[in-house]
């Protein structure tokens, strides 16, 4: 078989330095195997530089928004979905829940935090309790108030201690020291806002 010398138009892809040279453009087809100059291509030597550089700003924005496009059209369709089994599970959770898809209660009644308990009552620095309540569920922080009770006296006004998210060390300040007082807390948070408040406890202050 005579030698074919076959002549490929010269092509430049973006980001080459140069189009394909003439040795890059032609090889021979013959009877007999292909030597190792006719079996090398430059352009195989060679990697394209789009693949040597990151993606340009265009190109990153174009992959985020088909991203997102797609995400879109993926929630669209699952919107559709939960419609279609909430509308023909007949209101029947296990036929709902045997769609993969999950329940979510409509109840909206309240649901009244737990009363706390105080743990124990510790003096601190001179004139200072530190109060300590067991944790109780759903609640955002704690408020405790305090009265004096004089040596053989009615307890006094209620005093508010603040507001308090630990309720393992809660400080009541500025107390007169040698005097009982009646301590109770209650929590802050959920659907109804307070508990009830705690059953009391008193300590002395030193």
């Amino acid at each position: 078989m005579t030698d074919k010398t076959f002549s490929v138009a010269p092509v430049t892809f973006g980001g080459l330095d140069k189009p394909f040279s003439t040795t890059d453009k032609t090889f021979s087809m013959t009877d007999k195997p292909l030597s190792g100059a006719e079996k090398t291509f430059s352009v195989i030597d060679k990697p394209l530089s789009v693949a040597n550089k990151p993606f340009s700003v265009t190109e990153k924005t174009f992959f985020a928004t088909d991203k997102n496009n797609k995400r879109d059209a993926l929630i669209g369709l699952l919107r559709q979905l939960a419609g279609y089994v909430q509308q023909n599970c007949k209101n029947d959770l296990a036929t709902l829940l045997s769609s993969g898809f999950e329940a979510v209660s409509t109840s909206h009644a309240q649901t009244a935090l737990a009363v706390p308990s105080i743990v124990s009552v510790d003096n601190g620095n001179s004139g200072q309790l530190l109060v300590k309540v067991k944790p109780v569920a759903n609640a955002k922080c704690y408020e405790v108030r305090y009265a004096a009770v004089p040596a053989g006296q009615a307890p006094g006004a209620w005093q508010s201690g603040s507001l308090f998210t630990n309720s393992r060390s809660m400080p009541l300040n500025g107390l007169t020291p040698g005097t009982n007082y009646t301590i109770e807390a209650r929590a802050v948070g959920g659907s109804t806002s307070y508990s009830d408040w705690s059953a009391p406890t008193s300590h002395m202050s030193l």
